[in-house]
């Protein structure tokens, strides 16, 4: 149901909070006042002296608050695979799980390589009023990895940065090609590292796993080969890299050290590949079927310590809706993918539960620091800045249903997993668009 944009908002304030903005280093008793679509005042201490009289109260129960999440990597589906996700269906799952502002992916059908495509999804996405979506805009045209989109035009018709998806760009020319002319637009370049000949016919990590469950391995190294052949091109154009979905340990030292040499390249990961490993499939469980594939234990432990180290820039949903008869499939046929936006905040908790990151480190992955990677004024609690907010409870514990999400396609990998840090209240530009147990 599409949100009524013409409700009248007035003042809020948002009161008996413990108040968190990574951006502010902001962790304590505080609060949040909004007008309209924006926030007016927010901070520690916040209506110690008394409540204002011309606004309306949302009492927070001592639960936090914080600035709406970002997520840089979702698949929505809508146009063209309406039967997997819609951006409707895309929405609700977003605010109920705090996910204020997300970039969709351009693997639509057509594909998000034309401004048409652009504005017909940032245009639906405010009909629906639900989470801001920003359009990626595709690298090549109709994703192939041969000739290059037009780029300038995407960016002038609302794209916020560039990627072919879950498609690697094989040949090096054309990636170096589009590296050198997004380079010359200030313009963000975002790759899936798998080199498709090396991945080709695999469905899982390679390993002693896949031996006993009788299914062919993707090597590490499809994805480690990628990352360093990407880095090179960097250092060669001068562009700027995202990479996305790193998943190997292998993987992280290559770019740590890139890093240190001063290189423009960041990096980020999905709660899978640090929360998960190859185990989780189990025997032949679809559901943990993802690209890049689950690693084996000693990469999810490298994983942890690269969030904790600040080699991972960030933390992405990796959001990847399949509809029933894509994943009800033998292990080998059935698609790659697994949905997320509702698992993003508390799963990124395990490594504040666990001892990894402290609260205000763990909210800074999937708040401040996506939003300033992809130029974007959100995860903030900034006076004058869109009112999107979420109040959450993170020692709430709760467990995953898949046939519970809002999601139109139900492929979470951690269906059944006990988890804590519930959302109890999403708001976008001032207006309530998900309360808990509505």
């Amino acid at each position: 149901m599409a949100v009524k944009l013409d409700e009248p908002l007035g003042r809020v304030a948002y009161v008996n909070a413990r108040i968190l903005d990574p951006a502010e280093g902001w962790d304590g008793k505080g609060g949040v006042l909004t007008d309209g679509e924006a926030i007016v005042d927010a901070g520690l201490g916040l209506f110690d002296g008394g409540l204002p009289e011309d606004a309306k109260i949302v009492d927070c129960g001592g639960a936090c608050i914080a600035p709406g999440l970002v997520d840089i990597r979702a698949h929505l589906g809508e146009p063209g695979e309406e039967q997997k996700e819609t951006l409707a269906t895309a929405g609700r799952a977003a605010t109920a799980g705090g996910v204020t502002s997300l970039l969709c992916q351009p693997d639509t059908e057509p594909c998000i390589d034309d401004m048409s495509v652009v504005e017909f999804v940032a245009r639906r996405a405010r009909q629906l009023g639900l989470t801001k979506v920003y359009p990626y805009g595709a690298v090549t045209k109709d994703l192939k990895g041969k000739e290059l989109a037009e780029i300038a035009l995407l960016r002038d018709a609302g794209a916020v940065a560039f990627t072919d998806g879950t498609h690697t760009i094989s040949d090096p020319q054309v990636l170096r090609q589009a590296l050198s002319y997004a380079a010359t637009f200030g313009l963000l370049i975002c790759h899936h590292p798998q080199d498709p000949s090396l991945a080709h016919d695999g469905v899982m990590n390679m390993g002693e796993n896949a031996t006993r469950l009788g299914l062919a391995g993707i090597p590490r190294e499809a994805e480690i080969i990628v990352v360093e052949r990407d880095i090179r091109l960097v250092e060669l154009t001068g562009g700027r890299l995202h990479i996305a979905n790193v998943s190997t340990s292998d993987s992280i030292d290559v770019i740590r050290r890139a890093k240190e040499r001063g290189i423009n390249v960041t990096c980020d990961t999905a709660p899978p590949y640090f929360a998960l490993n190859e185990h989780a499939i189990g025997d032949y469980r679809t559901f943990a079927k993802l690209s890049p594939p689950l690693r084996g234990e000693e990469d999810r432990q490298a994983m942890v310590q690269a969030i904790a180290d600040g080699v991972v820039d960030c933390i992405a949903s990796d959001h990847t809706p399949q509809d029933e008869e894509s994943k009800r499939l033998p292990f080998a046929q059935a698609a790659s993918g697994g949905v997320g936006l509702e698992t993003l905040l508390p799963i990124t908790l395990e490594l504040y539960h666990n001892g990894h990151l402290s609260l205000l480190a763990a909210l800074d992955l999937i708040t401040r620091k996506p939003a300033d990677l992809m130029g974007m004024t959100a995860g903030r609690l900034r006076v004058g800045a869109p009112a999107d907010l979420v109040v959450f409870e993170p020692d709430r514990s709760w467990k995953v249903d898949a046939d519970a999400l809002n999601s139109k396609s139900k492929n979470s990998p951690f269906d059944g997993r006990p988890v804590q840090g519930l959302v109890l209240r999403t708001v976008i530009d001032g207006r309530t668009v998900h309360t808990h147990g509505a």
